[in-house]
């Protein structure tokens, strides 16, 4: 899409729902002359209790809120809306006529965007709730089209009656192993979407593959391996998922280069993909699927030593995630408490699809 075409498409999207937070209704009254309709719907807010009322209730483009005010100060509410409310995405540009540097650095540790000092020229507020608002919405967009993913992928878990909250144990427990290797803030978050979308390709293999009882023959299992790379060809268009695509599409590669879909070998597969097939395979092995019962956790270390020694495993991964099992079990095994986990990973939106309700798709997505 060009430059134009995207200006084009965030114009539709007007008006852009801006809130002043002020005391002064003079400044509430020129900042809403400058934001004038219908680019942009201007509410007001005479204080900080105010303001917080109105945001547990509305949503808002971006926030224009003035540093000094009785009572509860524009560095309190800016607080308040990042922990209290939670909207750590939404835009907040803090208004003063004081203050310096150290004034500044207080405003953007409690979670402020951005600062502009009275007076300013109206150009220079409009162009910082312009560039505010329209980042804001490009996020809610990239936003959606995640929770979609997330949801699809767990429309295909759905398919199947055994696998149950596989999604949900595998997002835990990549992070789990991930942490106890070293692994960081990206990583961790790639390996989490992973255990979600990690079989979404199956949306292009027919039910009567996915659902057979038994093993499958040699045609089936060459439309079952395409999963990988519908999976990664999916994820791959949002930047978003620059780490979590290739976890998808190789995940089931082989140390020895014996798997698919490109016969990779050692470490050649992504380091990501190697961390996250050791707890796919685990617990493959620990819970029932159409062709097999769960396995007792000793045969499921049994199996992953017996893969890992020969060479279809990382020999450097699969010790530390078995110490890792025999040190803190309950950190792999114990799953209580994990729906609150898998909200942020599409499953309020599935859930609302399966229950054949009216999507309120602004609603679903806040």
């Amino acid at each position: 899409m060009t430059t134009e075409s995207q200006e084009s498409a965030l114009q539709d999207s007007y008006p852009y729902r801006v809130l002043v937070v002020d005391d002064e209704p003079t400044q509430r009254m020129l900042e809403r002359e400058i934001l004038e309709a219908p680019k942009y719907q201007v509410s007001e807010a005479a204080d900080g209790a105010a303001a917080l009322a109105i945001l547990r209730t509305t949503e808002f483009d971006a926030v224009l809120l003035d540093v000094r005010m009785p009572g509860m100060d524009g560095n309190e509410v800016c607080r308040r809306i990042r922990s209290e409310l939670g909207l750590a995405m939404l835009p907040v540009i803090m208004v003063t006529g004081f203050g310096g540097h150290d004034d500044l650095a207080i405003s953007l540790r409690d979670g402020a965007n951005d600062f502009i000092r009275k007076p300013y020229h109206p150009m220079e507020l409009m162009a910082r709730v312009d560039s505010a608002v329209h980042h804001k919405r490009m996020t809610d967009q990239l936003d959606s089209a995640e929770a979609v993913l997330f949801a699809l992928a767990r429309l295909v878990e759905a398919k199947d009656e055994y696998t149950g909250d596989h999604c949900t144990r595998l997002a835990h427990n990549a992070v789990v192993f991930g942490e106890a290797l070293g692994l960081k803030g990206a990583e961790l978050t790639a390996l989490r979407r992973a255990g979600v979308l990690h079989d979404i390709g199956k949306l292009g293999n027919p039910d009567s593959i996915l659902r057979k009882r038994g093993s499958l023959d040699d045609a089936e299992w060459s439309i079952m391996r395409q999963h990988t790379c519908i999976g990664a060809a999916l994820c791959e268009p949002l930047k978003s998922m620059r780490l979590t695509a290739p976890i998808v599409r190789h995940h089931h590669e082989r140390w020895d280069g014996s798997g698919y879909p490109h016969g990779l070998a050692g470490e050649a597969i992504p380091l990501l993909a190697r961390v996250f097939q050791i707890t796919d395979i685990f617990d493959a092995l620990s819970f029932p699927r159409p062709y097999k019962p769960a396995l007792p956790l000793p045969r499921v270390i049994e199996i992953l030593e017996q893969e890992t020694a020969r060479g279809w495993r990382d020999p450097n991964l699969v010790p530390v995630f078995l110490d890792l099992l025999a040190r803190q079990p309950e950190s792999l095994l114990k799953h209580d408490g994990l729906a609150r986990e898998a909200e942020g990973l599409g499953a309020r939106l599935f859930r609302t699809i399966t229950a054949g309700g009216t999507l309120d798709w602004d609603r679903s997505m806040s």
